[in-house]
């Protein structure tokens, strides 16, 4: 894309002042100039033909001003730039392991624990369009709802999905939910490899240990923040009777020193959310942590454009001398 016109060396317009005064010296040359004649009477000379050659000889102290305009642009070196932006972007691959154990739908959050974390994730996901992002899901059991994909649209899908899976939600497997996903994510070739793990609960199914899993993601270089849901103290878990919807409180517990331990022995940080507008806040410091890079080149290509000017500043003088030389040859 051309962009404006720049100049190389715009402190010679300074001699711009060259102008002001040149036309003021010329005005007042043309006064000094004039002569008077007494006579009687001027009725002799109402008929003598008008010559406009008179004012017309100041069009060649025009082109010599405009000469001296141009030449000084010439002088300043103006050029035209044709610049353009490389954008190289290096996304951040992300697996995001989400418990669906029974406790999930507990109603300290609205509509309960696990509805919160689905929409807060989606905020998250649209967020990040540059990066792949994939989904594990675990309670007793665990499995991949979605591989590492950039096409959100369908990963926001599967979320909504997850109320409709078939899964053993009698339980909560931390070690197989984040083995699993480690398992996703290991072979990326990307610098940057992140599982995001929410729970609500401790790990009391599953084959695998939740510290052995780490170890893993350890190994693999996969950085894993935790997040700990549920509020402080009891919590109201709904549950179906023949007199309809029926609740009661049970004691959240959340194994906060496991989480901790996973995260700070793979480099990741563990995170506490009480309720839904601190879950907000946790995913917007995990979108901080882990920027995507954007690399940004910026390519100028300068092109002289002062034959141009010297062109039109050659053609006025031109002009003018050949004006002068004859059809103002006579005039003084």
């Amino acid at each position: 894309m051309i962009n404006d016109i720049v100049f190389a060396h715009p402190l010679f317009f300074w001699l711009l002042l060259i102008v002001p005064a040149y036309i003021a010296w010329y005005v007042l040359k043309q006064k000094g100039m004039q002569a008077s004649l007494k006579i009687s009477t001027l009725k002799g000379f109402t008929k003598a033909p008008k010559s406009k050659k008179v004012y017309l000889r100041h069009l060649l102290f025009a082109f010599r001003v405009l000469s001296i305009v141009l030449l000084i642009t010439v002088l300043a070196r103006p050029q035209s730039s044709n610049s353009y932006r490389n954008e190289t972007t290096e996304g951040i691959d992300i697996m995001m392991a989400l418990d669906v154990s029974g406790s999930m739908i507990a109603e300290d959050f609205k509509p309960n624990r696990l509805q919160a974390a689905i929409r807060v994730a989606e905020d998250f996901i649209n967020g990040r369009p540059d990066d792949k992002i994939g989904l594990v899901v675990y309670g007793a059991v665990s499995f991949t709802q979605c591989p590492l994909t950039t096409d959100h649209r369908v990963l926001i899908n599967l979320f909504k999905d997850i109320n409709n899976l078939n899964i053993d939600q009698s339980g909560t497997a931390i070690g197989m939910g984040l083995a699993t996903a480690v398992q996703r994510i290991k072979e990326s070739d990307t610098k940057s490899k992140v599982i995001i793990l929410l729970t609500d609960g401790v790990n009391n199914r599953g084959e695998i240990a939740p510290m052995t899993a780490a170890e893993i993601a350890k190994t693999f270089g996969v950085r894993v923040y935790t997040i700990g849901v549920g509020t402080t103290g009891m919590a109201p878990v709904p549950y179906q009777t023949v007199w309809g919807k029926q609740y009661r409180q049970e004691e959240v517990k959340i194994d906060e020193e496991l989480l901790e331990g996973i995260a700070d022995m793979t480099g990741g940080k563990y995170f506490r959310a009480t309720n839904e507008s601190k879950l907000v806040e946790i995913y917007e410091e995990i979108d901080q942590l882990e920027k995507t890079r954007i690399e940004v080149r910026e390519y100028t290509k300068r092109k002289e454009e002062y034959w141009w000017f010297a062109a039109f500043a050659g053609l006025f003088l031109l002009l003018e001398i050949f004006l002068r030389s004859t059809v103002f040859r006579n005039l003084p």
